[in-house]
């Protein structure tokens, strides 16, 4: 069952915040994954072309067990916004399904895009490159990063939907 929110009702209800507590994500990320509602906390990785990290999360458990149930995690990466290389393809977008990753987000390129369409996850990037990353075990995981000028911590909630992308420093439904 898809979560039960509306990106623009979050920005009605938050669009005095002045605390930067709620942020909205620029719209120039497009839809690639087979999910287009998702939320969740936020885990980060920064790297540039260079997906070592990104495929160490993505085949790590992307969910959280609570007393409420599964909570899904969102993976935020800073690509650095590159568009030469691709940070996720077809395998780690079906290990990031396959972990329960809610979604992937991704400050730069996809690849397999055929096959990103089908997977039960949400993936939002700027761009399809077919040229894959090199592998330079580089890259950092767990720290804020800026993504299109809006700062993003992992523990954050963010929740996309058809409208686009929003940020909470708490979760907000």
């Amino acid at each position: 069952m898809p979560p039960s929110f509306a990106t623009c009702d979050l920005c009605d209800a938050h669009k005095n915040d002045s605390s930067a507590d709620f942020r909205v994500m620029p719209p120039v990320f497009r839809d690639f994954g087979g999910v287009r509602k998702f939320c969740g906390p936020v885990v980060t990785v920064k790297c540039f072309e260079d997906n070592t990290l990104v495929k160490a999360a993505v085949d790590s458990a992307g969910f959280d067990d609570t007393p409420a149930g599964r909570v899904g995690k969102v993976l935020v990466i800073d690509g650095g916004g590159s568009l030469r290389r691709a940070l996720l393809g077809g395998n780690l977008g079906a290990a990031a399904a396959k972990n329960g990753w809610a979604g992937v987000v991704i400050d730069g390129c996809v690849r397999d895009v055929g096959e990103l369409a089908v997977l039960d996850v949400g993936i939002r990037a700027l761009a399809s490159m077919p040229l894959p990353t090199e592998k330079r075990n580089e890259g950092q995981k767990d720290l804020a990063v800026q993504v299109q000028g809006v700062w993003v911590r992992p523990g954050d909630w963010l929740y996309a939907d058809e409208d686009g992308m929003v940020i909470g420093a708490n979760r907000l439904i």
